[in-house]
């Protein structure tokens, strides 16, 4: 027989009431507790010690020796400990936070609304572990990218102070990058922060509470000086404007130097230097007027791994386990979308008046450029990374001389962001087995496991940040038979042959996203080095844009080590 109980409203009330109270003190007890164990100076934990003898077993196993005695000393202490211990100096609080969670006593994040019309509904991204940021923090990962080590390395030695407020006097941008509907579309800007150049003007009142909130874009005007100009100038194939192209004037370099010379003491005279001074009547040559910006990526995580065709979690996962499980709070903190991935960033060179890169009605040239540091720096002949460039750069410097504007885009993503270590090995593969266009890629995706890591399907943000929306120039050779679809939440590469998200190139990816090409430029044929013909026949056997077609990839060898004496 079931038995049931009864009770009036009233007695309901009151005890729904006393849950209620209880649930509310005990959330106020957390609070203290949490509050008390900020506070907390740990003292230094050291092993129980051992004093004393062992007894001796019974019977016969008595004769066997005892286990020797294991002093405190002689055992290992925690490394966790340790940094426990060492960060009571000052420098961070002894309670080490691995990671946080949703929901967790403290934590409170300043909301975060990606693609939001303002900058304030948007609000700010703030990374930061400093102790007025740590429990409002709405990013994962840290500030600076890959610097952010460096920055770790001179807080260890105590060369600058973690918890250090920047003053952001006079560095607001020279040049103007105004809000344009692609900040607020969520799919469009998915691998930078479109507010990044702005942080110490939008979001000054949350700088003025103490959170750390930083620029992850700058903006400054320069000058470009690089001899293969002065060459243009000289050969006549760039014209000197006074305005983007200008004459360096070289009596002030004379008596800037020395200037320079009389504010030193004098220096010997079998100094370097002081030839230099000797010979200080010179050409000078020409430099280039240009505004540029640095950007740091800032990830919005459901918009990249749309742009792969994966699920975020899927992402975040890959994200934690390559990178040495560094970020926990990829994996524990699914409230948080956004992430600063410790990796290289890109510079935008603008040629021009940078007005008119949002007007349609302006001519528009633009150079997408790789990192390569052996070929940009220091012109190695195995590719045409330093040609293509100089080129692109001039092609952008004609587009402004003619009343348009001219972008070169620089990223950080060295050797098809392989990095430089898989770079040569690949180049001693290449060498030592026959350097032919045939197996060009062959042998990167032997060593790397892949061809290409550089997903330029992320490149375009930067051109909808500064609001491009057309391109009369593209100076370029990247190109594939690609298109993408959308089929419910996810992206589908749709290509012939199928392909991978990492063999989408800078064409597809810019007119995919929605901004029009006009002409294409390939390399001239005399600007390309002898030794990376195999590079450029492989490529274009491969797909890449050209107004020819190789008809024997065979045929293209590059030279081996022992064809030059040295």
């Amino acid at each position: 027989m079931a038995c049931s109980h009864s009770h009036s409203p009233d007695t309901q009330s009151a005890l729904l009431q006393a849950i209620l109270t209880e649930l509310q003190q005990v959330k106020a007890n957390q609070t203290v507790f949490e509050s008390k164990l900020e506070s907390l100076a740990l003292p230094p934990t050291s092993p129980p010690s051992l004093t004393g003898s062992i007894p001796p077993l019974a019977g016969p196993s008595s004769e066997v020796p005892a286990t020797p005695l294991v002093k405190p000393a002689d055992l290992p202490t925690s490394p966790s400990l340790v940094a426990r211990k060492d960060a009571a100096t000052g420098k961070y609080s002894q309670r080490v936070i691995l990671t946080t969670y949703p929901g967790q006593v403290g934590i409170n994040p300043i909301p975060l609304n990606w693609g939001a019309k303002t900058a304030e509904e948007r609000g700010p991204v703030v990374a930061a572990r400093s102790a007025k940021s740590l429990k409002v923090r709405n990013a994962i990962g840290a500030y600076s990218g890959s610097y952010s080590v460096y920055r770790a390395l001179a807080a260890a030695a105590g060369l600058i102070d973690p918890s250090h407020k920047p003053d952001y006097t006079n560095t607001e941008p020279p040049v103007e990058v105004p809000h344009n509907p692609a900040w607020d579309d969520p799919k469009k800007i998915v691998a930078l922060d479109p507010y990044g150049h702005l942080v110490p003007q939008v979001y000054k009142s949350y700088l003025d509470a103490g959170i750390d909130a930083r620029p992850t874009i700058s903006i400054t005007k320069a000058h470009i000086k690089l001899n293969d100009f002065d060459e243009a100038v000289r050969a006549g194939s760039l014209e000197v404007d006074g305005k983007v192209v200008v004459r360096i004037p070289t009596e002030w370099v004379n008596q800037s130097r020395l200037d320079s010379a009389a504010a030193k003491t004098a220096r010997a005279a079998d100094d370097v230097a002081a030839k230099h001074i000797e010979h200080a009547a010179f050409d000078a040559g020409v430099e280039l007027n240009v505004s540029k910006a640095a950007v740091e990526p800032v990830w919005y995580l459901p918009g990249i791994a749309e742009r792969f065709g994966i699920t975020e979690g899927e992402l975040r996962r890959a994200l934690f386990e390559e990178m040495g499980g560094a970020y926990p709070e990829l994996l524990t903190r699914h409230d948080l979308h956004t992430f600063l991935p410790p990796i290289g960033g890109l510079t935008v060179y603008i040629f021009g008046n940078p007005d008119f890169i949002r007007d349609e009605s302006k001519e528009l040239t633009l150079r997408i450029h790789d990192e390569c540091n052996g070929s940009d720096v220091f012109g190695s002949d195995i590719c045409t990374c330093r040609p293509y460039l100089i080129y692109g750069i001039e092609e952008a410097v004609r587009c402004a001389q003619r009343g348009g504007v001219g972008i070169v885009v620089y990223f950080r993503k060295e050797g098809r962001a392989l990095g430089e270590v898989t770079k040569y090995l690949v180049y001693n593969a290449r060498k030592r087995s026959g350097d032919n266009a045939t197996t060009y890629f062959k042998r990167t995706e032997d060593i790397a496991g892949v061809k290409d890591m550089r997903f330029q399907v992320l490149m375009p943000d930067v051109l909808h940040w500064l609001g491009v929306k057309k391109i009369d120039n593209l100076v370029s050779m990247s190109d594939m038979k690609v298109s993408i679809t959308t089929l419910g939440d996810h992206a589908v590469f749709s290509v012939d042959p199928p392909l991978t998200p990492s063999d989408l190139l800078q064409y597809d990816a810019i007119v995919n996203s929605g901004i029009t090409v006009g002409r294409r430029y390939e390399i001239p044929e005399e600007l390309i080095p002898p030794d990376s013909r195999v590079e450029i026949d492989a490529k274009i056997a491969h797909g890449y844009f050209s107004t020819t077609t190789v008809t024997d990839l065979a045929k293209t060898a590059g030279r081996m080590w022992e064809d030059l004496a040295h």
